[in-house]
């Protein structure tokens, strides 16, 4: 069974569960180590007990970077316990230290894998700053085998202009994961609103985006009632004055909490009509890159996703000739371009992401192993390199006895 040490930002990320879930499903045992920046209960998961190396905070760079140094210095400590692992993840610029560090306590050659699903606005800055992270990221990434990303975008506009990284890329999509036959086999159904009652635009997952938030509400209370806007998930409280005072100041908004990944996304996305698949965290650089998880989860289950003119999202739905594109970001635009929403219209967007092949939304069980025999082959190269390495030096030895 291959052994994956896997070093994380957050252990109470969802993301982080659906990734360990993945590699547990196709065959891997996986040791989880990370910090953490809040509680989440339903991000634990089953069967696995994280190695905690310490609580960092949101939006608090310096401070992480310090937390790691610290975790760095007492990580053999740390991994006492574990056994010698066959491969090594680091998820982000952060964790990617500690792999390497990881490795030289371990003392052997097992491959590193550098995850990277977002790209920090630091690492695009012009300046020292940027220059000194992208440094970084270059020294350490020297060392890794593979990197995993999630979106073609992170690829053309980033890794291989900016990055100076040389790696295989593995593209591995985020994807709602279905580990059971059942999931693939109930097709959405169209859900448009009772009459009388509101169409519901749903916004899930990372909350993190203050120009989401305030032009929902600003277009709810221009359509006076006729839109909801649900929120749920997991708000980054740390980029909003008060996240839970704008909400309940809000007549036309409410936010429904946390939520199990995958287990609960049937059930709040058959809530929704349609699926906000638009951040402005990072304008321009990385919201315009990412692939969000609410695209592929608002897909599976029907829910008709709305993205903004320019970006990566916008093109993924324009090839397929679904979903709906705002041409810029105001409420007035938005107003526009949902304001005259009726049932034959709605009901057309649906069919038209319904009859997409539902595996582009989804990763199954053999996608999980097809995930895992790739990692594994890492180890088998390695293992060859050493032959070779080993067969040379003996070459070299028995010249000079001759």
């Amino acid at each position: 069974m291959l052994h994956i040490l896997y070093f994380v930002h957050d252990l109470a990320d969802p993301a982080v569960r659906r990734r360990v879930l993945m590699l547990q499903a196709g065959g891997a045992l996986v040791t989880l180590a990370g910090f953490r920046r809040d509680d989440n209960a339903l991000a634990a998961i089953h069967g696995v007990e994280p190695i905690e190396l310490g609580k960092t905070q949101d939006a608090q760079f310096a401070q992480r970077v310090a937390a790691v140094a610290r975790s760095a210095a007492k990580l053999r400590g740390a991994l006492r316990s574990v056994a010698r692992p066959d491969v090594i993840i680091g998820r982000n610029l952060e964790m990617l230290t500690l792999a390497n560090r990881a490795k030289s306590v371990f003392g052997g050659d097992m491959p590193i894998v550098y995850e990277c699903l977002d790209i920090h606005r630091l690492l695009l800055r012009n300046d020292v700053v940027g220059g000194a992270l992208r440094s970084a990221e270059r020294h350490f990434g020297s060392q890794a085998a593979l990197l995993i990303t999630s979106s073609p975008a992170f690829v053309e506009r980033y890794f291989r202009p900016r990055s100076g990284l040389r790696l295989p890329v593995m593209l591995l999509e985020n994807k709602v994961l279905a580990l059971e036959p059942a999931a693939s086999a109930v097709a959405p159904v169209v859900r448009p609103p009772a009459a009388g009652k509101p169409w519901k635009i749903g916004w899930f997952g990372a909350l993190r985006c203050r120009k989401s938030l305030t032009l929902l509400d600003e277009f709810s209370r221009r359509m006076d009632g006729r839109f909801e806007i649900v929120l749920r998930g997991r708000p980054a409280y740390s980029e909003f004055d008060d996240f839970d005072g704008f909400v309940r100041k809000a007549p036309f908004m409410h936010f429904a909490g946390a939520y199990k990944n995958p287990e609960d996304l049937q059930a709040i996305y058959n809530d929704v009509q349609f699926s906000w698949a638009i951040d402005f965290f990072e304008e321009g650089l990385n919201s315009s890159w990412l692939l969000p998880n609410r695209l592929y989860e608002g897909g599976l289950y029907g829910a008709v996703p709305i993205a903004i003119e320019g970006t990566e999202t916008a093109r993924f739905l324009a090839s397929r000739k679904i979903g709906l594109t705002l041409d810029a970001a105001d409420a007035t635009q938005l107003a526009a371009l949902l304001g005259g929403m009726d049932e034959q219209r709605y009901v057309a967007a649906f069919d038209a992401v319904a009859s997409q092949d539902r595996k582009q939304w989804m990763i199954d069980r053999a996608d999980c192993h097809g995930l895992v025999q790739r990692l594994a082959s890492l180890t088998r190269a390695n293992e060859q390199i050493a032959e070779i390495k080993a067969l040379s030096q003996l070459h070299r030895n028995r010249g000079g006895l001759q």
